[in-house]
C-alpha cells in the first residue's frame, strides 16, 4: 500500500530527448512554463487592452497556463495543448516574451486616428524583370457553382419570410 502512494511520483517518465538537433531536455519543463506564461500575462499589460495582439496573447497564455497548473506530467501536457513538445513551447514562449518588448517599443499601434497615407499613384510601366503576381483565371467550375449558390440564397431571401439557418 505504501509502495502504492509513492511510487507514482518516483516512476514518472523520464524524457531522454527531444528527438529535435539543439533542443535539450528541460527536466523541470512544467515549473519553466508556469514561470514563463506568468510573466508573459505580467508584460502583456504594458499593451492597449484593445488591441487584438494583446487580446490573442492573453488568450492562448492564459490557456497554456491553465493546462501546465492543472496537469502534472509532461506528457500530458503536450497531449493537452497539440503545439509540440514543452522543450519547444518553452523556446515559443521565451520568444513571445521578446516580441512583447519589440511590440512596445515599435508601438504600431500609436497611429493616430485622423493620420492620413499619402498614395502616390504612377502610371509608370512595371519594367519586364519585376514578377506582377498576377492569379491566373478561375476554373469554370467555380463560377457554375457561385452562380448556383446565389440564385439558390436569393430565392431565400426574396421569399419575406424570417430565414432560419439550416
Amino acid at each position: 500500500m505504501f509502495l502504492r502512494l509513492i511510487s507514482p511520483p518516483l516512476m514518472a517518465k523520464v524524457k531522454e530527448t527531444t528527438g529535435i538537433v539543439g533542443l535539450d531536455v528541460v527536466p523541470n519543463a512544467r515549473e519553466a512554463l508556469i514561470g514563463l506564461y506568468t510573466k508573459t500575462l505580467k508584460e502583456i499589460k504594458a499593451v492597449p487592452e484593445d488591441e487584438g495582439y494583446r487580446k490573442a496573447v492573453e488568450n492562448f497564455t492564459r490557456h497554456r497556463l491553465k493546462v501546465c497548473q492543472e496537469e502534472e506530467d509532461w506528457e500530458t501536457i503536450e497531449k493537452r495543448l497539440g503545439c509540440g513538445q514543452v522543450e519547444e513551447l518553452i523556446e515559443e514562449a521565451r520568444d513571445e516574451l521578446t516580441l512583447i518588448g519589440k511590440m512596445i517599443e515599435w508601438d504600431p499601434w500609436g497611429v493616430p486616428d485622423d493620420y492620413e497615407c499619402e498614395v502616390i499613384e504612377n502610371d509608370a510601366p512595371i519594367p519586364k524583370h519585376v514578377p506582377q503576381h498576377r492569379p491566373g483565371p478561375l476554373p469554370e467550375e467555380f463560377y457554375k457553382t457561385l452562380e448556383a449558390v446565389s440564385k439558390k440564397d436569393e430565392s431565400k431571401v426574396t421569399s419575406g419570410e424570417p430565414q432560419i439557418k439550416e
